[in-house]
């Protein structure tokens, strides 16, 4: 969740960002060439007002006439700016530098002409850092109420583009700035939100698991997230009462059953000792009552693999397993089934005890159903962070839909309805790997069968 929500959170923030720093840029860059503008206006006012003094048709006119073009020349000289007072048909009454003359067209030439109506031009055009343009100023020169001349400015903008560019790169330094702080403060938010979820979705694996005495510790969180904790706490509690009763119920029930059922196997086995030997009747009730038994013993095998804490130690699983398959050797003998095994040097943390119970009812499970003549076999293995046992059978496999169901109490293949069994030993298996983090799969074998696979984590339950 956090890799959907914190990207989110710095998407919204970059946005909230730029959407200020732009107008910011462009205020910036205003007001730099508002500042240039300010300067040349001026200049062209005090210019305009010497211009004055030369077109009135006074005695010393051509001494200041040259006196305004030695001045032209000096802030040409200074500034860099191209600088003339022009009448109003083009012919200059001084400028600077000589050879400058009024733009033809363009901008240049329509701020002049609205200088020839009495009006100063208006401001140019935004001029941006990657632009290599002029601002050109126009101020007129009246005399007796009509415009004789116009001063013109005309401005180099690199010095003005370049404190655009520094200011750009101020306010790029403070967007990264604030950017990298609002996404230290998103990454903290996102972590403060999501860490009831976290916890709440880790203890939701281990109830999910088996471990049902699991909870949610109290965390830090928004305030619906953490009533959120304490009713998922509630939730679990009343979970785990109810399988505690009912465990407690099947355990109970398996018990008490028992003695009535092994009281009516003894009468049964009385009343076969009065009746003709082959009475197919009394063998049929024989083996029902059989039958029934080992549903009770399984049923409280179940009871209390449920319930049993692990008593987690870490074992050499390539020697369990090699017990295990010795000891099943001589059942697989007798009914004409090689049972082999793929030993290697594996170690995991696993109750063994647990570990042994659960490879016992896989392998006697395989060998119910792997018909004479075929092989079993049971491989360890090294699989990353957790140590395997896989058993293959001979035997027919099953459909996809049959191995979606494999491992439900109580369930079997139609197929097998014939073969001995009260389809629990898988459900055993699995309540006593979950009791210690382990795990049971299933898979189709190659290239037939049933693969069946034990896993158990290699690494201690501290770490």
């Amino acid at each position: 969740m956090s890799s959907r929500l914190l990207p989110l959170l710095i998407v919204l923030m970059a946005g909230v960002l730029l959407a200020l720093g732009f107008p910011l840029a462009v205020s910036v860059a205003g007001a730099q060439q508002q500042r240039v503008v300010v300067d040349r206006i001026d200049d062209t006012a005090r210019v305009a007002a010497l211009a004055q003094l030369v077109a009135e048709d006074r005695p010393g006119t051509v001494e200041r006439r040259a006196l305004l073009a030695e001045e032209l020349t000096r802030y040409h000289e200074v500034y860099g700016i191209k600088v003339g007072v022009f009448y109003r048909d083009d012919e200059a009454m001084a400028r600077a530098p000589r050879n400058w003359t009024v733009p033809a067209e363009g901008e240049g030439r329509q701020s002049f002409q609205e200088a020839l109506l009495g009006r100063r031009s208006d401001d140019p055009e935004q001029v941006w850092p990657w632009q290599n343009r002029r601002l050109i100023v126009d101020s007129p020169v009246v005399r007796d109420g009509d415009v004789v001349a116009v001063v013109v400015t005309d401005s180099p903008t690199g010095q003005m583009r370049s404190r655009i560019l520094k200011g750009w790169l101020v306010i790029a330094a403070g967007e990264v700035a604030a950017m990298l702080l609002a996404v230290g403060a998103a990454i903290r938010l996102t972590g403060w939100v999501l860490r009831p979820v976290r916890v709440l979705d880790a203890v939701t694996h281990d109830i999910a698991t088996g471990r049902m005495n699991s909870r949610v510790a109290a965390a830090g969180g928004p305030p619906e997230l953490r009533r959120l904790a304490s009713s998922f706490n509630e939730m679990a509690d009343n979970v785990e009462d109810v399988l505690e009763q009912q465990r407690a119920f099947v355990a109970d029930a398996s018990h008490q059953l028992r003695n009535p059922l092994a009281a009516l196997l003894l009468r049964i086995e009385l009343l076969a000792l009065e009746l003709p030997d082959g009475n197919e009747e009394i063998a049929s009730v024989r083996t029902e009552g059989k039958r029934l038994a080992q549903v009770l013993d399984d049923l409280l095998d179940l009871a209390l693999a449920e319930h049993a804490p692990a008593d987690l130690r870490l074992t050499d699983i390539g020697e369990l397993a090699a017990e295990r398959v010795a000891a099943w050797r001589a059942l697989a003998e007798e009914k004409g089934v090689r049972l082999t095994e793929h030993r290697a040097a594996v170690t995991a943390w696993t109750d063994p005890i647990a570990l042994s119970s659960a490879l016992d009812a896989v392998i006697d499970n395989a060998l119910k159903f792997t018909p004479a003549g075929e092989e079993v076999t049971v491989t360890v293995a090294r699989n990353g962070e957790t140590s395997m046992i896989a058993i293959n059978d001979g035997g027919p496999g099953l459909t996809d839909d049959e191995m979606a169901r494999i491992g439900d109490r109580f369930w079997r293949s139609n197929r097998h309805q014939n073969i001995k069994g009260s389809g629990l030993g898988l459900s055993i298996s699995r309540a006593l790997l979950a009791a210690g983090g382990g795990s049971i799969s299933y898979a189709h074998g190659e290239p037939r069968g049933l693969r069946v696979t034990l896993t158990v984590p290699r690494a201690s339950p501290a770490s």
